[in-house]
């Protein structure tokens, strides 16, 4: 990827944009003064992380571009040891610090920080064609983009613009996270990604402005999606797409589902390629997901062990959660945290819930979980949860402790602790 840096037109430069308060387009988005390259872009806001994508697309640079509180001083000095210029963008003026290893730029090179799931984010290389998926003629949409910039998810919508006309963006700060329905409902959002977390806690806040924005395509991803928050968007928008998509840095979007069923069909399994090589290749070895996919990153051919569980519910194979922490084990006797969580979550009074291990005397381990209410339904107990999951599960997986919390915790990367 080294050599001659292109100079490119972009399809959706004409696209608009609705960022900072401000209704511009690509081509008039801010110029960043002329970036170094490789270069670490740190931003703390969305027009700076578009302009920084912008100016990659049209001169063909190396970026990495991410969010200041996503990368610590530690990380900034082992970017700089790896050739990167650290750049702190702020609009019109941004500060430089020069790399501390020179080397040859790989031009057209995205890199993406993972999410931190297993320990310290790493970097995952890309390029703006492997980050761009959907490539089929697409109808005019505008989009909501309330993910934090650098993030995949964030790119697919920001590389779906970039690369297609008619297909604008709505960006959210983390400010207005509490208000985007209603930012969203003026500007016209017609599609909007999130995680499952983001839809639970926009809900839980505001059902009657959400259901005002006029949403015909509805995605979520970025955590395990379960029957109940699919069917109460659908009841919410009856008339819109609801999917799923299962998606990250190492191997791209790699299952798309829109039956608006959760899980995805048993029959997906190991597959034969399609002709065209844009189909991955999904596989399941023990409790583990492998997925070879051809929207991977650099250095990642192959089958590609994701470290997350599944469970096989009749012709649907369920995502339950990280493989490390969804087994429990209590005496002997295994449940996943991930179904559990889809019992209290299948209750009418139960706006979120998340399911853990916790020590216990005899049995090395119980179950225990944290839940928020929908103050709406009435005064429920912890002994009346307790009773709803007795009827549902054995013995050994029902919550014996559980704590209610006022509000639905949320991350910078719109995901909870689930």
């Amino acid at each position: 990827m080294t050599g001659q840096r292109r100079t490119t037109a972009l399809i959706g430069d004409d696209n608009r944009v609705v960022v900072g308060g401000k209704t511009l387009t690509w081509r008039t988005l801010h110029k960043l003064p002329q970036l170094p390259s490789p270069a670490a872009v740190l931003v703390d806001n969305g027009a700076d992380a578009l302009a920084a994508v912008r100016h990659h697309a049209v001169h063909g640079t190396e970026l990495l571009v991410a969010t200041s509180s996503r990368v610590d001083l530690a990380m900034r000095e082992e970017l700089g040891e790896s050739g990167f210029a650290v750049v702190i963008a702020g609009g019109d003026e941004h500060s430089v610090t020069p790399a501390k290893l020179k080397r040859v730029e790989e031009s057209g090179r995205v890199w993406l920080l993972t999410s931190g799931s297993t320990g310290r984010p790493k970097r995952i290389g890309h390029t703006l064609e492997t980050l761009t998926t959907v490539r089929g003629k697409q109808q005019p949409r505008t989009w909501l983009v309330p993910y934090s910039p650098g993030t995949y998810a964030w790119w697919q919508v920001v590389t779906l613009s970039l690369t297609q006309a008619d297909q604008g963006l709505v960006v959210i700060e983390p400010s207005e996270l509490e208000t985007w329905p209603m930012i969203a409902a003026e500007h016209g959002v017609t599609a909007a990604s999130g995680t499952p977390t983001f839809w639970r806690q926009t809900i839980y806040r505001d059902t009657e402005a959400l259901a005002k924005v006029p949403l015909e395509q509805i995605t979520l991803g970025g955590e395990p999606v379960d029957q109940a928050i699919l069917d109460r968007l659908q009841e919410i928008f009856p008339q819109a797409r609801i999917s799923w998509i299962y998606a990250s840095s190492e191997v791209g979007a790699s299952i798309v589902v829109h039956d608006g069923k959760a899980g995805f069909p048993k029959a997906w399994l190991d597959r034969e390629p399609d002709p065209e090589g844009e189909r991955p290749i999904l596989s399941v070895d023990g409790d583990e997901l492998v997925i070879s996919s051809p929207h991977h990153g650099a250095g990642l051919e192959g089958a590609h062990r994701t470290g997350d569980r599944v469970e096989f519910v009749g012709d649907r194979v369920l995502i339950t959660g990280r493989l490390d922490t969804d087994e429990i084990n209590v005496g002997g006797s295994k449940v996943s945290a991930g179904l559990v969580r889809n019992v209290l979550m299948d209750h009418p009074a139960v706006a979120w819930a998340r399911v853990f291990a916790r020590k216990a005397p005899l049995v090395g381990r119980m179950v225990a979980a944290e839940v928020v209410l929908d103050n709406d339904l009435g005064p429920i107990t912890d002994a009346d949860l307790v009773q709803w999951c007795t009827n549902r599960l054995p013995d050994y997986g029902v919550p014996r402790r559980i704590r209610f919390l006022a509000e639905i915790p949320q991350k910078e990367t719109l995901k909870s602790d689930v």
